[in-house]
């Protein structure tokens, strides 16, 4: 069955970060449903009918100029000036801690953050989707082993990670909820789980078979290609203001029901309500009540075992 949206009006999008190892799956998705996608990062992205600028994020200048740019040459022809983009999806970032150093990662994050969404709230772009961490709970780079304070993690958490980088994804989601209130936009921050690439599944038969390393993701993946269908319902819902979703698979990424997984990993943590047997420790129910999201890539469909 095709989950796609049914209902689809093109949009001409600016994208931060689309070289990355999710946007060059999330692009793709956006350009089948018919949407404009310029990308913006600091190597083009090779890609029939993407365009491409190379700009740095940390620049505010360099932003608010790329976001008043035209996309390619074909815009030129109707000669009614630079069209206006309809939205800014912000990936682009240091993607995790010990590429370098904590203050230069924390510094890109955070700042490059800020200077997107104020160019495009000072632009008058009313959607904008910014990519947050799953790291922001707290979990996934902590010193030693940590709990969990409840589970399944869900977006009313109280989030308060140790690490440098989701220390910037929790300002950068307070960032983008004081420009909402000082603006009309939309502005959704993703709290993005562990991303799998198509070509990746061969490993979850060594997650299957040692579970453990799964611990700090909170046993959480999201396909790339099914965060391109989030990225695209974000794009569709309209109205909601400031949100944060969750942004995972329907399901955990090791074939262990959550009784063992809860008994063997988290015998500690409290659970704020009952849970399927397969159900994601790391909840994706807002984005499936809200944004309508339906998973299209379950691991098991690409996994012998």
């Amino acid at each position: 069955m095709d989950t796609k949206n049914e209902t689809n009006t093109s949009k001409r999008i600016l994208f931060t970060g689309g070289t990355g190892k999710a946007g060059r799956h999330v692009i793709p998705y956006l350009l089948e449903r018919g949407h404009q996608v310029v990308n913006v990062d600091l190597k083009p992205l090779d890609h029939p009918g993407v365009d491409n600028l190379i700009a740095d994020i940390t620049q505010s200048g360099e932003m608010f100029n790329v976001m008043t740019s035209y996309a390619n040459f074909s815009e030129l022809e109707p000669g009614t000036g630079v069209p206006s983009f309809d939205a800014v999806v912000h990936f682009a970032a240091v993607p995790r801690i010990l590429i370098n150093p904590d203050n230069k990662t924390f510094e890109t994050n955070t700042m490059g953050t800020y200077n997107v969404i104020e160019a495009a709230v000072k632009l008058g772009i009313k959607k904008i989707v910014i990519a947050s961490s799953e790291t922001t709970y707290g979990v996934c780079f902590a010193d030693g082993i940590a709990d969990p304070d409840v589970l399944p993690v869900e977006e009313d958490y109280d989030v308060n990670p140790m690490d440098s980088y989701g220390l910037s994804k929790v300002v950068n989601e307070k960032t983008a909820r004081s420009f909402q209130r000082r603006s009309e936009a939309d502005i959704y921050a993703l709290r993005i789980g562990n991303v799998i690439e198509p070509h990746e599944y061969g490993r979850f038969r060594d997650f299957c078979a040692n579970p453990a390393q799964r611990r700090r993701n909170i046993f959480c993946y999201i396909d790339a290609r099914d965060l391109g269908q989030i990225v695209d319902r974000c794009l569709e819902k309209d109205g909601l203001g400031y949100q944060v979703f969750n942004a995972g698979n329907d399901t955990n990424s090791v074939d262990m029901p959550n009784s063992e997984i809860l008994k063997r990993f988290f015998p500690n943590v409290p659970l704020s309500r009952e849970l399927g047997d397969n159900e994601a420790l790391f909840s994706n129910k807002k984005i499936r009540d809200v944004l309508g999201f339906k998973e299209e890539h379950d691991w098991r469909q690409y996994v012998d075992k």
